[in-house]
């Protein structure tokens, strides 16, 4: 079989971050070598349990199953599969106990997760809080908010697989007298950079905030009642943080808790960095996902039979995953063997409901989600329980909820209250009943079987939408490396309709790249425009809806960002969250508009030139006093870093890096100029400061006890550590706080980021990375 059309962005990530390279970094692999190597290593694990199966039989089957992109699996498996590093999970959880050996071997743990391309998750509700006894010294604990940030500083000097920066999840119970801290801990630009924070919600939490009352704070050490605070307030918390810069988010701990299906083995803590997969502490989950837009017929209807073939092989795929993976800690290859969990889930919904002719934002399409994952889940748990008939149960079968005659999900909803499309009336039914009674009789191999995950790097490979989000934008430039030419790439299902229908035009697919959507727009036919939305056209309460409606059939939760408008308000937010929690989410991502573009604003007293109404820079003094840095980066150059005073501040900051007249030398000059210019002008130094701080480049490095993220940051924490962090009057400054961790260019190209959750890709260039 000959793989399916590779498109130039789908290329270009896996020439960047999949493809095997040789020392020089020179790419020696095919996509297609590529999907023969990861189908033929995964293929492997027929071995362990029937020394004469046809292996390369399964792993021809595998090979299809990849190359059509019809199914892909999570990055590390694409990455590592048939390689040296081998460890091909994408999610890890990991337990944070309270006392410092433990916090040590979770930062461990978490550096070689991260070398091998795994994200993680933490549970800090174990740790004391703040100002707590520490019995062995005598002195008082610092808090999980101070021992998250040894865990973001070792993240930044390791990338994840040496492709990708490293990502974390920190959750915090809504009851830890921390709380209020950990709510705030993303506010000041920089901080935890490397990590996504979500407060894990209780049940007695919200009914404390459906009364109007006060809730009991627990100290983890003692387990005695440490005070108590009004819900209603730390909610507010809750929601300006996720409405100022969409952190912390959420999740409603009791709630995942009510369905983990191994609850003898222990209680769930937290989640991947992206906050789809749950898993108990020591666990890792592969994850992989379907390419719905693929399971149609040619005459556009849901092929369920291909579908089901698809689901049945991915599983079998998935499984195989876990007994070939090289884990990186025997602990947590013993807690992952254990429950064999996988997480199997989707892509291309958006582009599966432009084909059937269905709105994003309609019951019909929340009516397709529901039926359709539906079916995943029951033919997942159907190849699941075939599996354990020929290789056994997971080991702690017995402790699960499966051997109660359980499955762990909540009652659906059904079709019914939906308007149901045509599309769906070919449906097959599905047996729960049977297959529950079968399960209990039978056993079952994975623990759980689905996830919804983010999948921005594999939906650019399989030229599909992300995820089940809805389409970002209809068309966008790309722009070539070498020459600079900009060729416009449109959504081909709307390119093809618009061809159709005798509407399309080069001009007018130069302005939808413009535009990026078409809403509005009387040249276009008003039924394309009802079905051709992008995620600003399509309000937050349908973001929430199309969750919850895939929630009721994922076991695990569902990555999808609830994207807002600027303009919404803090009570739009506070709406969403109460929305999510009455369809039964289990958690939830805001975005707001432009809510992690916005720079710090400083307003001071400035001095004006005479007659202008500019700023005007004070005169360099003949004589000033300072000091010279040394700082050694991360791209094997040294850079020097002069900071001068006078008698009225800083002001000026020379910097010396590489030879004279080279392109870096005269970048850093211009910085440095910059920056003295502003010193002079009355600009604060804090201002200066956060405005280069938490400015990455592809090569961190270790400096002076800290990390140094890029040139910029350097250059930033050598004058804070300079001026001891004095700067100007704090009470005449007004401060608008934004996003630290991400531009809404790419970093490669130049072109706008698309953000999903916890996640940015880059559809023009193929950049993408965790938050």
């Amino acid at each position: 079989m000959r793989i399916d059309v590779i498109s130039p962005n789908a290329l270009t990530v896996l020439e960047k971050r999949y493809l095997k390279k040789d020392k020089d970094g020179r790419v020696v692999e095919t996509p297609e070598e590529m999907f023969w190597r990861v189908a033929r290593a995964i293929a492997e694990a027929e071995r362990a349990y029937d020394p004469d199966v046809d292996v390369e039989g399964t792993a021809d089957e595998f090979y299809r199953l990849m190359a059509s992109l019809d199914f892909l699996p999570n990055s590390p498996s694409l990455m590592n599969a048939g390689t040296e590093v081998g460890q091909l999970s994408a999610c890890f959880v990991l337990p944070v106990d309270d006392d410092m050996t433990s916090i040590f071997d979770a930062v461990k743990a978490t550096a070689l997760i991260h070398q091998s391309g795994g994200g993680t998750g933490f549970g800090f509700s174990r740790l004391r809080p703040g100002g707590d006894l520490v019995g062995s010294t005598g002195g008082v604990a610092s808090g999980p908010v101070s021992f998250m940030r040894v865990f973001d500083t070792a993240t930044d000097v390791i990338k994840q697989g040496g492709k990708r920066r490293g990502a974390s999840m920190g959750v915090l119970r809504i009851d830890h007298p921390d709380i209020m801290d950990f709510i705030a801990c993303k506010e000041e630009e920089g901080t935890l950079s490397n990590f996504n924070v979500s407060v894990a919600i209780t049940e007695r939490f919200m009914q404390a905030l459906e009364e109007d009352g006060e809730y009991e704070l627990v100290n983890p050490r003692t387990g005695e009642v440490a005070g108590k605070l009004r819900a209603r307030e730390v909610f507010d918390k809750i929601v300006e943080g996720a409405w100022r810069n969409g952190e912390p988010g959420i999740i409603f701990l009791d709630r995942m808790n009510e369905f983990n299906p191994t609850p003898a083995l222990g209680e769930y803590e937290s989640t991947n960095p992206c906050g789809e997969q749950i898993l108990l502490p020591h666990e890792s989950c592969n994850l992989g996902s379907i390419n719905l837009s693929k399971m149609l017929t040619p005459q556009g209807h849901i092929d369920w039979e291909k579908l089901e073939c698809t689901v049945k092989t991915a599983v079998h795929f998935l499984d195989n995953v876990i007994t070939v993976n090289k884990f990186p800690l025997p602990v947590i290859e013993e807690a992952t063997l254990r429950t064999r969990k996988i997480g199997l889930g989707v892509m291309g919904f958006a582009d599966m409901l432009v084909q059937l002719g269905i709105p994003y934002d309609s019951e019909e399409a929340e009516a397709v989600a529901e039926k359709v994952m539906e079916a995943i889940n029951y033919w997942s748990k159907e190849a699941s329980c075939d599996l354990a008939a020929l290789r056994g149960s997971f080991p702690a079968f017995d402790k699960s909820i499966y051997a109660r005659g359980q499955l762990p999900l909540p009652e659906p909803l059904g079709v019914a209250s939906h308007n149901q499309p045509q599309c769906l009336t070919d449906a097959p039914p599905f047996d729960w009943e049977g297959l529950k009674e079968r399960i209990k009789q039978q056993g079952i191999r994975n623990a759980t079987t689905t996830t919804i995950a983010p999948t921005g790097s594999i939906s650019i490979i399989a030229s599909t939408s992300s995820g089940i989000e809805p389409l970002f934008a209809l068309a966008y430039t790309r722009r070539h490396v070498l020459d600079e030419d900009e060729l416009i790439q449109v959504n081909p299902f709307f390119e093809r309709l618009a061809q159709e229908r005798g509407f399309h035009s080069a001009e007018l697919m130069r302005e939808v790249a413009q535009r990026g959507g078409i809403q509005g727009w009387e040249e276009i036919p008003a039924d394309v425009r009802r079905i051709f939305v992008t995620a600003h056209d399509i309000s937050p309460e349908w973001h929430i809806r199309m969750q919850a409606a895939y929630q009721r059939h994922v076991d695990n939760a569902v990555s999808k960002t609830a994207n807002f408008p600027n303009s919404a308000t803090r009570e739009d937010i506070a709406q969403a969250y109460l929305l999510a929690y009455q369809l039964g989410c289990k958690g939830l991502t805001i975005y707001r508009d432009g809510s992690r573009q916005e720079q710090v604003l400083n307003r001071g007293v400035t001095k004006l030139a005479p007659g202008k109404g500019v700023l005007a820079p004070r005169p360099r003094p003949v004589v000033t006093k300072g000091a010279t840095e040394k700082i050694a980066l991360g791209c094997n150059r040294t850079l020097y870093v002069t900071i001068n005073e006078d008698d009225e501040g800083l002001c000026e900051v020379f910097l010396h890096m590489g030879k004279s007249g080279g392109c870096t030398a005269s970048q850093s000059e211009a910085i440095g100029r910059l920056i003295s210019l502003a010193l002079r002008s009355g600009i604060e130094t804090e201002a200066i400061i956060r405005q280069l701080k938490g400015i990455r480049c592809p090569s961190p490095s270790w400096h002076n006890g800290g990390s140094a993220l890029s040139c910029s940051d350097a250059i930033a924490k050598s004058i804070e550590r300079y001026t001891g962090g004095r700067s100007g009057n704090p009470k005449e400054r007004v401060i608008v706080k934004g996003m630290p961790d991400i531009s809404p260019e790419c970093p490669e190209c130049g072109a706008i980021l698309e953000p999903g959750e916890a996640c940015v890709v880059c559809r023009s260039c193929g950049y993408s990375e965790c938050l």
